[in-house]
């Protein structure tokens, strides 16, 4: 239920902004001029309708599957802690730009999800959730190396990835070993996806 909530925040949060041309985003200049709330209706806000629906939509996958696994109340914080603290940590890499969206929340979210879910051959865990979580953050990691800029916050994402592996490490003691297993499928879907790109 968390999940949807938050989804309908942000939709809320965003028409509102786009309407009426209010400025609910993060910047070093609403940290110093002590406008705090930022830090929380920056997460809602997005920049546009692609933004948007991009955001929610693997919100809503990832969102649901950690909060099948440990509940409301801990996917809550790991979306609001996972997004303030990216904002706040990410500023040095980014100095006086001005940052909205879910992205780094959502990056937590799923780094969370693929450390809880429990290791072992079942259905729920062969499916592409935690590979995918994987592939994000390498993706992220690459596009950093090669100075990608642009509008993305490829450094806040990766920050608030790990921000979410503290919180499946807590959750799972057993966090090594779904890592071990969703590295091995990673690898057995990429070379599946190679064969079939061969063959079709």
């Amino acid at each position: 239920m968390i999940t949807i909530i938050l989804i309908l925040l942000s939709v809320a949060f965003s028409l509102y902004a786009w309407v009426t041309q209010v400025n609910f985003a993060f910047s070093e200049n609403t940290l110093l001029n002590g406008d705090y709330y930022a830090l929380l209706t920056a997460l809602f806000v997005h920049a546009n309708i692609a933004h948007l629906a991009g955001n929610m939509l693997f919100f809503y996958i990832f969102g649901n599957s950690l909060e099948e696994e440990v509940g409301e109340l801990r996917t809550g914080a790991v979306f609001f802690t996972g997004g303030v603290l990216s904002f706040i940590l990410s500023m040095p890499f980014y100095p006086g730009a001005k940052m909205v969206g879910a992205s780094a929340a959502i990056f937590s979210v799923m780094a969370a999800v693929l450390l809880v879910r429990r290791p072992g051959i079942s259905i729920q865990f062969l499916s592409p959730i935690g590979p995918l979580a994987l592939l994000f953050l390498i993706v992220n990691i690459i596009a950093i190396q090669k100075g990608a800029m642009g509008n993305v916050a490829y450094v806040a994402h990766v920050i608030g990835f790990v921000i979410g592996l503290f919180f499946g490490a807590q959750w799972n003691k057993n966090w090594r070993k779904s890592m071990l297993y969703t590295l091995a499928l990673l690898v057995v879907y990429i070379i599946l996806y190679n064969y079939l790109k061969s063959v079709f």
